[in-house]
């Protein structure tokens, strides 16, 4: 098996389809992508409609909800708070108003259906976290953390986005002890042994102008690699 994951499209067609082309030719069996297919880029929508509708000889993605996506249904008053407050916390109300403008009902219509995240085998396909599609795992968090975020869904690798960055987090050996004490009785300990596990950044296709990343990996082998394609904008007349 050989698998393509990716995230951080938001609404840019060129690097999506430079992104499609390149794992073309590298005969990938499964195509996830880890959320932010859309942003607030006119574009948005036809990014939509390409991952709805790959051309032959394409795969079509397997996709789990990002943060923009949430956004999105926040607008439409169909996410769990009712407003997009985190959107207009973080950019304003004038970035706000471009993300109603670039994507439609129908694509909001398309987001309802995507799932908070996806296991295939002992591996976790998730936005954000386990925890919540907002937060960040980064080659700074510590172990600990990763660790719980790994335990809550029993896998042994968590391939996130949230970041933006590409990185291998690697947990190759250890242990979690824990003690409990009571008033009637002596200390409780436990141990547990911790087997290898990993997190990895799969980075992000559309945030760098020319330049986007995603990640390549083979279960069977537990090879990864991560991949940086570059691509040239689309010139107009103005």
């Amino acid at each position: 098996m050989h698998w393509a994951i990716a995230s951080g499209i938001d609404g840019n067609l060129a690097a999506y389809e430079a992104v499609l082309k390149d794992i073309r030719r590298q005969r990938v069996d499964e195509f996830y992508i880890l959320g932010d297919v859309v942003g607030p880029n006119p574009d948005s929508d036809r990014v939509v409609q390409r991952i709805c509708q790959p051309k032959k000889g394409e795969l079509r993605p397997v996709v789990c909800k990002g943060w923009w996506e949430e956004q999105c249904l926040e607008l439409y008053a169909l996410g769990g708070t009712g407003e997009p407050q985190a959107l207009i916390d973080r950019y304003g109300i004038a970035m706000t108003k471009t993300l109603w403008d670039a994507v439609s009902r129908e694509s909001v219509e398309w987001m309802r259906r995507l799932d908070f995240g996806l296991v295939e085998l002992d591996c976790l396909f998730i936005h954000g976290s386990s925890l919540s599609i907002e937060e960040e795992l980064t080659p700074e968090t510590p172990a600990v953390t990763m660790l719980d975020r790994l335990s809550r869904m029993d896998v042994n690798h968590l391939f996130c986005a949230r970041s933006g960055l590409s990185f291998e987090y690697a947990i190759t050996q250890g242990s979690i002890q824990s003690k409990l004490h009571t008033l009637d009785r002596p200390v409780i300990s436990n141990e547990i042994k911790v087997r290898p596990k990993r997190v990895i950044g799969v980075g992000n296709v559309g945030w760098k102008v020319g330049q986007a990343s995603y990640v390549l990996y083979r279960p069977e082998s537990d090879q990864l690699q991560f991949k940086t394609v570059k691509y040239a904008m689309a010139q107009g007349f103005g």
